[in-house]
């Protein structure tokens, strides 16, 4: 327990909104972007999925009574996936319908290949009512993302890319870190090339370095797409691409479900132990 603890005072903005507000303030000073995610597991009560989509309203909120510079991301296991789709729907769009009186942005984060396509579903129901207001998560990992990235790009939503961190089989995503590598470069191209402000969301150099070339190559200006890492990890890295001009946003998780948030991710593949380790003691 206290090694997770150790770990969360670097990983985690605290526990409540206030500690948040505050994580997200010192980021903007820096000429940082945020997106906010309140930790939780999966929901399989109604009235616990119906608490999690409050506390959503009232964080977008507390937004914008504090004039910080931040969106909100989501799962959908939090606000009824797994309970009904249709309740899901009509839950997670209060939060949508939220933000768009706002002025705000809601991330739908993609989790395990178990609700790929439940999730995709989810988002294009409310994409059709709310297209400036909601994007999307996909993982690179997945065989399918090449697929799922040319049918936003039809659509004009607007994606984060990431690597994916979940634990999948062998015959729907790739295992070797080159191999997926390669196909987050791919996409990204894709998405810079045809998509609509597409975000970048990596810590790897080789990557980000590689985005920026072929950016520069295609004369892409650097207000058509956003760099996105995680709360405490390359934060030097973080700083010195803002400086550079280029949209950096950070992922800004808090709450009390900091415990359950470690605990499964560390334990579901051995990379994520190493990730954390590596970047524990990385400025």
């Amino acid at each position: 327990m206290k090694f997770f603890t150790f770990l969360a005072r670097r990983f985690v903005a605290g526990e409540t909104v206030d500690k948040a507000m505050k994580a997200v303030k010192k980021l903007n000073d820096k000429n940082i972007t945020c997106t906010l995610d309140i930790l939780g597991e999966d929901v399989t009560n109604k009235k616990e999925a119906e608490k999690f989509a409050d506390d959503y309203i009232s964080l977008l909120d507390e937004i914008k009574k504090h004039k910080v510079n931040s969106g909100v991301s989501i799962k959908l296991t939090m606000t009824g996936l797994r309970i009904d789709k249709d309740f899901c729907i009509k839950n997670t769009e209060r939060i949508v319908k939220k933000a768009k009186q706002n002025k705000n942005f809601v991330r739908i984060d993609m989790e395990g290949s178990d609700v790929t396509d439940i999730t995709l579903d989810v988002f294009k129901a409310l994409y059709k009512k709310y297209p400036k207001h909601v994007g999307i998560v996909l993982q690179a990992m997945l065989f399918r993302a090449e697929k799922d990235v040319k049918d936003m790009n039809k659509m004009k939503a607007t994606v984060r890319l990431c690597k994916g961190a979940y634990k999948e089989p062998k015959n729907i995503a790739y295992k070797k870190m080159t191999d997926i590598r390669e196909n987050f470069m791919k996409l990204t191209k894709m998405l810079l090339d045809k998509g609509v402000y597409p975000a970048i969301a990596t810590h790897d150099k080789l990557l980000i370095n590689a985005s920026l070339d072929y950016a520069k190559k295609k004369k892409i200006s650097n207000d058509k797409y956003e760099f996105q890492m995680l709360y405490g990890i390359q934060r030097a890295m973080q700083e010195k691409l803002a400086e550079d001009g280029y949209n950096m946003r950070v992922y800004v998780p808090f709450g009390t479900h900091w415990f359950p948030y470690f605990y499964r991710r560390l334990r579901e593949r051995k990379e994520n132990v190493l990730f954390i380790l590596k970047h524990f003691f990385q400025k």
